[in-house]
């Protein structure tokens, strides 16, 4: 299955997206079709949409972090990256726990707003 969608892009990017396509010598359309394809990927299986979360699940997910383990891994990863001692394996490493990282803050920041949304939390202080 496949769908149409028109995208008014910065000229900068569509000027990027028309070089690499030359480069991989194939249609910017087809080009950016894979791009997305493959940025999603990674991402997985939406999630339905926290409207049809239970309460329950809305507020666990306000208060999701990482275990301190994990943490304490990604706080030390980072700080070997800023030195420049980063090894190959630690930079995979670092890499999957920023997915994580990143896949549990964006968890959270849907979650806050559909809990505010209900009325089970305050909207945070400016």
């Amino acid at each position: 299955m496949s769908g149409t969608i028109t995208l008014n892009l910065p000229d900068s990017v569509l000027q990027r997206a028309q070089l690499w396509a030359a480069h991989s010598e194939q249609p910017v359309t087809d080009f950016l079709s894979e791009t997305i394809e493959l940025s999603l990927g990674p991402l997985g299986q939406a999630p339905p949409p926290a409207s049809q979360w239970p309460d329950e699940e809305v507020l666990e997910a306000v208060e999701l972090q990482l275990s301190p383990e994990d943490d304490q891994r990604l706080t030390s990863l980072l700080g070997r990256q800023r030195e420049g001692c980063l090894s190959e394996r630690d930079a995979v490493e670092l890499r999957g726990l920023m997915h994580v990282y990143q896949e549990g803050m964006l968890r959270k920041a849907i979650a806050l707003r559909e809990a505010v949304r209900r009325g089970l939390q305050s909207p945070p202080e400016s």
